[in-house]
């Protein structure tokens, strides 16, 4: 499975009329190409940041879905009033304890290492860090994207509410970075989000 964010970065007033935009445009047009197996929505009104992600079967379906989704792409940049840029990759992994439901909200971190580690990188975060997400109080949810070529990765877990994510953030936060030290892997980015779309449809892969 590989998948394709789109991550908008405008202006806080115009965030209602791009989701609008997304929800009733882009997301029913893109459900009907070829390979689609859904999207997910992530949102943070209060600094206009929003990430669109597109799940698609294979690496094939990927790449012939990028014209047909280019001017809606463009579309959406305007209706936030600002810029976006794009980033494609493998989806490593997915796990599901529980169905997405409205208030539920996501902790987003992003990282890079060393590529030729990627693959040991993900079999040890199967195998030990999804466990202990298991363990978390309103845990849903978790999915890793990977780019095996440059050893960047996105990291999303999903909580039930924002109170839920907030109750465990020090655990999490101390899990993250005891499991990135031991994986020789840095932190680049974190940010939280209200989940709005979590449409995607791919199988659960770990």
């Amino acid at each position: 499975m590989y998948a394709r964010s789109t991550t908008l970065r405008g202006d806080p007033e115009a965030m209602g009329d791009g989701m609008a935009y997304v929800h009733d445009e882009v997301m029913p047009a893109v459900q009907q190409m070829d390979g689609c197996v859904g999207m997910s929505m992530l949102v943070d009104r209060d600094a206009g940041r929003c990430i669109v992600t597109t799940a698609w079967r294979d690496e094939e379906a990927l790449r012939r879905s990028a014209d047909g989704v280019r001017a809606m792409r463009e579309r959406a940049g305007e209706m936030f009033r600002g810029t976006y840029e794009v980033a494609e990759w493998e989806i490593a992994a997915l796990h599901r304890m529980r169905e997405t439901g409205d208030g539920a909200c996501a902790r987003v971190t992003w990282t890079e290492g060393d590529p030729a580690g990627m693959e040991r990188w993900i079999d040890a975060f199967r195998m030990t860090m999804i466990p202990k997400m298991e363990e978390l109080p309103g845990f849903c949810s978790v999915s890793l994207m990977a780019d095996r070529m440059t050893g960047r990765a996105a990291t999303s877990v999903t909580f039930e509410s924002r109170a839920a994510m907030q109750q465990v953030q020090d655990r999490t936060t101390a899990m993250r970075d005891e499991f990135l030290r031991s994986m020789d892997r840095q932190a680049t980015e974190g940010a939280e989000f209200d989940v709005v779309l979590a449409h995607l449809r791919v199988p659960k892969m770990a």
